[in-house]
């Protein structure tokens, strides 16, 4: 008899979301089952709710999303030696093939042949979850379940913030969505100089600063590359992050680039940007386009500055809700009014769940 589990599922093509009965996935040879215990909405995700243009011609349907989660392997494949029943796991969401150029040169987080976690394949809105056991990271039994699952945001911010110079630089976070707001922790662990973030959100800010940002511009009042070089003595920022994918604010961000300076997008835009070529040419700026985490490089990075106590992430939990209660949750992520918000895959309908707001620095 067919085992089923509840899953959030992306069933029609078309904003919205089906909470829903689906068999448990099967699993080959070289790949493990994991019971999730909790995940973790990303800004993917609520792409993929709102059904935007980038959704409608990346995403397969249908097809249960979601992709950051933490959980304990369940059931390993006949061919997996890497991985134990009962260990606590995460796992790199970008399932490559591994012999196409990119992959065999050190690349493999732009593989040409990618499947995307909870995008192009399954994912982990759902009591269960398929794995590769090569993408599988393991973390230590004592790591809460609600604060393992945000490994992979926090991966997309250590990728981004490092994938250039960050000691001493002033830094430009465009966008206190929830991997700017890691990307801020990152980079003031990693000795970045002064760091301004910007937003158009009050609620984003106020978080901004509590993360470590030195100076913060509300982008709907004021223009945000003057804003930008106005506490930069005029020169601009040297390292820009690019996190929301506005194309306002990614047209800002060049113009409020340093001349030589490093300009990193993150940020997903949703519709064709027109950009000053001629400008991001003649001020020598270097563009790095962050997609993902670099396999299996960014992962150790985070260990390090998680396991070091570098960075937290319990002060980014805002929010937590049982799965069938997704609709509330992500339209408190389209209000922008949380932080990070977390599924709790095993909470009772009879449980209260409270919101979290934790008093707890996250940078020590």
């Amino acid at each position: 008899m067919e085992r089923t589990m509840m899953g959030l599922v992306k069933e029609r093509r078309e904003p919205g979301a089906v909470f829903k009965e689906v068999p448990v996935p099967q699993i080959g040879p070289d790949e493990v089952l994991v019971r999730v215990k909790a995940s973790s909405i990303c800004g993917t995700d609520v792409h993929i709710y709102n059904w935007d243009a980038w959704a409608a011609k990346t995403v397969v349907t249908p097809n249960v999303f979601g992709h950051e989660f933490a959980g304990i392997v369940e059931t390993i494949g006949t061919q997996v030696n890497n991985v134990n029943i009962g260990e606590h796991v995460s796992a790199e969401g970008h399932m490559v093939c591994g012999h196409c150029k990119p992959c065999r040169t050190g690349n493999s987080h732009v593989c040409v042949n990618t499947r995307s976690f909870g995008i192009t394949a399954p994912g982990c809105f759902a009591t269960y979850a398929v794995v590769k056991a090569s993408n599988v990271i393991h973390n230590s039994p004592d790591m809460p379940f609600e604060l393992g699952c945000l490994q992979d945001a926090l991966g997309n911010a250590v990728q981004t913030v490092l994938s250039g110079d960050i000691v001493g630089k002033s830094v430009a976070v465009i966008g206190s969505g929830l991997i700017g707001l890691m990307s801020i922790a990152v980079a003031k662990a990693c000795g970045a100089g002064k760091i301004i973030a910007a937003d158009i959100n009050p609620y984003r800010l106020d978080m901004a600063h509590k993360m470590g940002a030195d100076i913060l511009i509300n982008s709907s009042t004021t223009q945000l590359s003057r804003a930008i070089r106005e506490h930069t003595d005029g020169e601009g920022a040297e390292v820009v992050l690019e996190m929301s994918g506005h194309p306002d604010a990614i047209r800002e961000g060049f113009e409020a680039a340093a001349n030589a300076a490093r300009v990193s997008l993150l940020g997903i835009p949703t519709e064709d940007i027109s950009l000053d070529l001629g400008r991001i040419i003649f001020k020598g700026i270097r563009v790095e386009g962050i997609t993902g985490r670099r396999m299996y490089q960014t992962w150790y990075q985070m260990k390090g500055l998680l396991d070091n106590g570098l960075i937290h992430l319990d002060g980014l939990v805002t929010h937590t809700f049982r799965l069938d209660q997704y609709e509330e949750a992500f339209e408190l992520m389209q209000k922008g009014l949380c932080g990070k918000i977390v599924f709790l895959h095993e909470v009772s309908k009879t449980q209260t769940l409270e919101s979290h707001h934790y008093d707890h620095s996250f940078i020590h």
